[in-house]
């Protein structure tokens, strides 16, 4: 700044007052110090300013999600972003990939450039870093899953969803229902198993069950070992939109779209463009985001009450591919 200060032939003070943006300065002065800047290619230390004016604010805060290529994960970033947007804030998303160990990575790389907080997905029963940031002074809030405790979190009642997905399933007919789930150790895959469990008509048969996927084609292939046995299911639930997609290539690649019913939880973009469309269990991510966003900005904003944890409703859409009978026998 003070090289550019020479050049133009102007204080330090204008300068700052032209990058700023702010009034008062003159248009030839303007002028001058805008060559200089282009000259210079100098580039202004938004951080440094924030710092000092914000009270050592950065005016960023962390997302850390499951995985931001993820359509869920996408739609809630930007819905986050947008809300920090309107308050002047930068979000700086990463992916936490379900690993306990990068999770702490990138929260330890967000941590280190001073966000102002942290909106996470978090991996596991893994909070105790999570909970000490908190109680340092940098508000934390958890979405998709709760069990923080002292944090505030923003859910959807999985059980509740994943059991009306069952249960609509069973009130067509169906008897053997098959459940594809992701990794037993999340808590909302768990939560989804378990209403699963309640949904169905008659005791589970572990022979229809199936964990731990996944990618697509981890669903694919455990779906069509499904289908191709010897008592095959009639109907799937599955756990998560990416697995929705394999189960989806399985059916289809047999030609059995008009014969296996299906019932995804989370919708799929587009969805309602298979024929039949895609019965699914709808979150609503955008809704989600917006609330953890404003749940944050209410911390930094001092707010200092009771934990909270604000729960979104899910919904059925019903398409076409939940409402296939059974084979008549």
């Amino acid at each position: 700044m003070r090289e550019v200060a020479a050049r133009a032939g102007v204080s330090i003070k204008t300068v700052s007052r032209v990058v700023r943006g702010e009034t008062g300065v003159s248009p030839e002065l303007a002028c001058r110090v805008t060559e200089a800047v282009t000259a210079l290619d100098y580039r202004h230390n938004l951080a440094a300013s924030t710092l000092r004016e914000q009270g050592h604010k950065t005016a960023a805060i962390g997302l850390v999600l499951m995985d931001v290529a993820n359509p869920y994960a996408a739609a809630l970033h930007r819905a986050v972003e947008d809300t920090a947007h309107a308050r002047g804030t930068l979000v700086f998303a990463v992916s936490g990939d379900e690993d306990p160990a990068r999770q702490r990575q990138v929260l330890d790389a967000l941590l280190a450039r001073r966000v102002d907080g942290l909106i996470v997905v978090p991996v596991g029963d893994e909070y105790a870093l999570l909970r000490r940031e908190h109680r340092r002074g940098t508000p934390v809030v958890l979405v998709d899953r709760a069990g923080g405790g002292d944090l505030d979190s923003v859910t959807v009642d999985n059980r509740a969803g994943a059991r009306t997905a069952t249960a609509h399933l069973a009130g067509f007919g169906h008897r053997r229902i098959a459940f594809l789930g992701d990794l037993r150790g999340i808590r909302t895959a768990a939560e989804r198993h378990l209403g699963y469990l309640d949904g169905l008509p008659a005791a589970p048969d572990p022979t229809l069950i199936r964990h731990d996927l996944r990618t697509v084609a981890a669903a694919e292939h455990a779906a069509g070992q499904l289908l191709d046995a010897p008592a095959p299911p009639t109907a799937v639930f599955s756990g998560q939109n990416l697995i929705t997609i394999g189960a989806l290539r399985a059916i289809q690649r047999r030609g059995l779209e008009n014969r296996v019913a299906i019932v995804g939880f989370d919708d799929l973009p587009l969805g309602e463009l298979l024929r039949p469309g895609l019965t699914a269990v709808a979150q609503d991510p955008a809704a989600i985001g917006r609330a953890a966003a404003r749940l944050l900005f209410a911390r930094l904003s001092g707010e200092d009450t009771d934990a909270r944890h604000l729960v979104v409703p899910t919904r059925l859409l019903v398409r076409g591919s939940g409402e296939l009978p059974p084979p008549s026998r």
